[in-house]
C-alpha cells in the first residue's frame, strides 16, 4: 500500500478532529465528551435498546455501559428491562436528557453552519460532494467479510433475502425448490464454503463456493443488501470467493445468471468472466459465465 496515502489518512483524521472539536471533555461547549453527546442522539426521542446502540456504534458492551452510567448519573437517561423481554433493556431519556439532546442538536446545526459561512458557494458545494465521498467510503470500509456457517442465522437470512428479491425481480416469480440447489453443507467446508459481510455487525451480503470435479467451483447465492449497494461489496464479495477458490486449488469458477440482474452481469463481465454456452440446466438462467483463474 502507498504510504503516501496512509499518510494522507492520519493528516485528514489530525484535521478532523481539530476541526470538530473532539479533542476535550466539552464537546459543542457542553458538559459532555463526543461519547456521551453521540449516544444521547442515537437514543433519540423514542428510547432504543442498549444492544442496538452498541452495534449501531460499534463499541464494546463495556464501553457503552460506562457511558450510559455516566449519563444516568446526570440524570439523563434512565435504563430499564423491557416489558416484553426481561433480558432486553432499553435506554430512554429523561425531560433533562430530551431538553440536553436538543440544546446539542442545535449546536451541532450552528457548527456546520459555522464551518460553511466562512467558505464561498463553490467551496461550499466542493465540500459537501467531499464530505458525501468520504462518508460513503468509510462505509465501505467499515464492512467486514467472513466465511462463514451456511447454516447459521445471519447466513440464513441472507439467502431468504436473496430469495425473496429474486421472486420480487424475475418475471416469472422464483422459487428455491425448482432451481439447482445449494444446501447449507454444500456450501460448508470440504465441499464448499460461504461468506458473510457485516456491516455494523448486522448481515448486509453474501456469497458461496461450491466445489465440483476437475477442479471448478460454482459461484452461488451472491447477494448484496439494497442499503449496502454503491459500497463495492459485491466485488470484493466475488473477489474474496476466488481468493478462496485459488487457495482450494480450483482453476475454473461457472456461474450462471438471470438476465434481469443486469448489475450483477456487468459485475460478472467487468471481472473477467466471459459468456459460455449453458453447462448447467438451471430454468432460471439465462447466461452462463466462466473464469480460469
Amino acid at each position: 500500500m502507498d504510504t503516501s496515502l496512509v499518510e494522507q489518512v492520519r493528516s485528514f483524521n489530525r484535521t478532523m478532529t481539530e476541526r470538530v472539536g473532539v479533542l476535550n471533555d466539552h464537546f459543542l461547549g457542553r458538559n459532555h465528551p463526543l461519547g456521551e453527546a453521540r449516544l444521547l442522539w442515537e437514543i433519540g426521542e423514542e428510547g432504543a435498546k442498549v444492544l442496538e446502540l452498541r452495534r449501531r456504534l460499534a463499541l464494546d458492551s463495556a464501553y457503552v455501559s460506562r457511558l450510559l452510567r455516566s449519563l444516568e448519573k446526570q440524570g439523563l437517561v434512565v435504563v430499564k428491562k423491557s416489558e416484553h423481554d426481561g433480558r432486553v433493556r432499553i435506554a430512554q431519556l429523561t425531560q433533562a436528557g430530551l431538553r440536553e439532546r436538543a440544546e446539542i442538536d442545535q449546536r451541532a446545526d450552528a457548527f456546520a453552519r459555522s464551518l460553511l459561512e466562512t467558505l464561498s458557494e463553490s467551496q461550499r458545494a466542493k465540500l459537501g460532494a467531499a464530505m458525501a465521498q468520504v462518508e460513503r467510503l468509510l462505509i465501505a470500509s467499515m464492512v467486514q467479510i467472513t466465511v462463514a456457517d451456511a447454516a447459521s442465522p445471519d447466513a440464513q437470512w441472507c439467502i431468504q433475502q436473496y430469495f425473496t428479491e429474486l421472486s420480487q425481480r424475475f418475471e416469472m416469480g422464483f422459487d428455491p425448490a425448482m432451481s439447482r440447489p445449494a444446501h447449507a453443507h454444500e456450501l460448508t467446508p470440504p465441499t464448499g464454503l460461504f461468506l458473510v459481510a457485516h456491516l455494523r455487525e448486522e448481515p448486509v451480503g453474501c456469497g458461496g463456493l461450491k466445489f465440483c470435479e476437475n477442479a471448478i467451483a460454482e459461484i452461488r447465492r451472491m447477494w448484496v443488501a439494497p442499503q449496502a449497494r454503491g459500497l463495492g461489496l459485491g466485488r470484493r464479495l466475488l473477489q474474496t470467493l476466488e481468493h478462496y477458490a485459488r487457495e482450494a486449488g480450483v482453476t475454473t469458477l461457472h456461474l450462471e445468471t438471470n438476465g434481469t440482474l443486469t448489475e450483477a452481469i456487468h459485475l460478472y463481465r467487468d471481472s473477467g468472466y466471459h459468456e459460455v454456452a449453458p453447462f448447467n440446466n438451471e430454468p432460471y438462467a439465462h447466461h452462463w459465465f466462466e473464469k480460469h483463474l
